[in-house]
């Protein structure tokens, strides 16, 4: 059943439909109706954990990976987790046809290219999660794609073999060697804009892999986007738990809800270091010694 209007988010009583292993990460499929049909590459799904008797109240906020309007169970969409938390091993432990709460689809979407131009796309971890219905929809624009996937170790990239279907060139980095260029994704970034006379590069995963992203893009004179992972209580802007420090197109920052201003963002506005805090000159910072 769903709830809300015809636009914009819905509430979807949902059904498992399938629950698998990809590596360290857990890929669930869910029934969610208006929500597949209304998702974007970056938009995100904010999940009902515990069941109706938990004390859990908080929905878990997750990247939509994959959409599907049509089929055997009419919409349904993929997420991807790891198992850390209480609310993930809930997830991890459901059952086909276990039902599941579902809101979405919540928060803006990449922006595509009006014109084929050439874009890399950077991930760390299941940070990919989202860059495959976006490498698609570069490509039926004509832009040449080129993935970048990062972990920690081979069990923790994601897509790597989806990656290599949807790009016309993939470099992987693992931080122990177990898999492509023993590194960060940084480390190789400069050399693959290069190469690629990327126009535009898109990111998802950690804070500090983001901020390292922006700043190498900036420095090519990329253009680049960022999918930020701030934790999200509500996911709908009410509870302010997910601001970060923006510097608007009047150069003046303000403290922007991830949820629903981002997730994604510009990366050379976010001001990466003082995320976690409020800026002194920022719009509507307090006035130390004030009244």
């Amino acid at each position: 059943m769903a709830s809300q209007a015809k636009t914009g988010a819905v509430q979807v009583t949902g059904e498992v439909v399938g629950l698998r292993r990809a590596g360290d990460y857990h890929v669930l499929t869910v029934t969610a109706g208006a929500i597949a049909e209304r998702t974007k590459p970056g938009h995100f799904v904010a999940i009902s954990v515990g069941g109706p008797q938990s004390s859990m109240l908080l929905r878990r906020a997750f990247s939509i990976h994959a959409a599907q309007s049509r089929g055997v169970y009419g919409g349904t969409i993929e997420v991807v987790f790891a198992a850390h938390g209480k609310g993930t091993e809930w997830l991890a432990g459901l059952r086909r046809h276990d039902p599941l709460n579902l809101v979405g689809p919540l928060g803006r979407p990449f922006a595509l290219p009006k014109e084929p131009v050439s874009c890399v796309l950077v991930a760390g971890g299941y940070g990919s999660a989202p860059m495959f219905m976006l490498a698609d929809q570069l490509r039926a624009r004509g832009c040449r794609v080129h993935v970048l996937l990062g972990a920690a170790t081979e069990n923790r990239l994601f897509g790597v073999l989806e990656a290599k279907r949807i790009a016309a060139s993939i470099t992987i980095t693992t931080d122990d060697g177990s898999l492509g260029h023993r590194g960060r994704v940084t480390d190789v970034l400069p050399d693959l804009l290069t190469r690629t006379n990327a126009d535009v590069v898109y990111a998802c995963g950690p804070m500090a892999m983001l901020a390292a992203v922006a700043k190498v893009s900036s420095a090519h004179g990329a253009y680049s986007q960022c999918a930020v992972e701030e934790s999200m209580a509500c996911g709908i802007g009410i509870c302010m738990t997910c601001v970060l420090p923006v510097i608007g197109d009047d150069g003046i920052t303000r403290m922007l809800r991830s949820c629903v201003d981002g997730p994604i963002f510009q990366g050379d506005r976010v001001r990466w270091d003082d995320v976690g805090t409020v800026p002194s000159d920022a719009l509507g910072a307090p006035v130390i010694g004030g009244h």
